[in-house]
Formats: structure tokens, C-alpha cells, sequence
């Protein structure tokens, strides 16, 4: 099974929209759905099943509030940095890049602990 995370990001204006991600494809929705049916047609997929769980992005045991709060930090900067046409150094792309990996394998924690309790 493919592992989907769909993430809110927020454009330059604050206007949120949703990205899904899967393996080394990744789309963007103004909702979760429009984002995961856009990744499912590039997987080409053409029988999608899937448990979809959305949750409301609070810190919990499996992203703290502290993450929450440089993955924010780290993302304006990087939006500032893409809007100039430049980048991140790449010690500060190398921090994004791994907080975007924990929160998406906490997105997977997550879930498996919800299909533990629910058994």
C-alpha cells in the first residue's frame, strides 16, 4: 500500500491549501481531496482505496509543539527565500527537509496508534 500525507501549506498571502505526497510524487488542492485525487492521478492508480484520517494538526506525543513551531518558522523562511528566487542554506534546508520527514512519520505513528486503540 502507498503511503499518502497530506499536509496544509499556506501561499504568501496565509491562504491555505493542501499537499499530498507519496512517494516521489506530490500534488497541491485548495482541499485534502482535490490534493489526493490530483497525487492519485499521477500515480495512476486505477483502483485507490484508502482509511483517510484528518486530524486537526494540534501538537501531540508524536509532533511536539516545539516542532510545530521551527517547521512554521523554518517554511516562512523558505517561502521568503523562494519568493527573492533564492534558497535556504543548506543547514537550514537540511532542518526542513528532516522536520517535514518527522512530521510525516509521525502522521504514520499517529495512525497506527488510532488503528491499535480502534481493534
Amino acid at each position: 500500500m502507498t503511503k499518502v500525507a497530506i499536509l496544509p501549506i499556506f501561499d504568501a498571502s496565509g491562504e491555505r491549501s493542501y499537499r499530498a505526497i507519496a512517494l516521489d510524487k506530490q500534488s497541491v488542492g485548495k482541499t485534502p481531496g482535490q490534493a489526493l485525487d490530483a497525487l492519485t492521478a499521477q500515480l495512476g492508480e486505477t483502483e485507490f482505496s484508502a482509511l483517510l484520517l484528518l486530524q486537526s494538526f494540534h501538537p501531540d506525543q508524536f509532533f511536539n509543539v516545539e516542532q510545530q513551531k521551527r517547521l512554521s518558522e523554518l517554511m516562512d523562511l523558505w517561502r521568503k527565500a523562494r519568493d527573492n528566487g533564492q534558497s535556504l542554506s543548506q543547514k537550514l534546508q537540511t532542518e526542513l527537509d528532516n522536520l517535514v520527514e518527522a512530521e510525516l512519520n509521525a502522521a504514520t505513528a499517529r495512525t497506527a496508534s488510532f488503528l491499535e486503540a480502534a481493534s
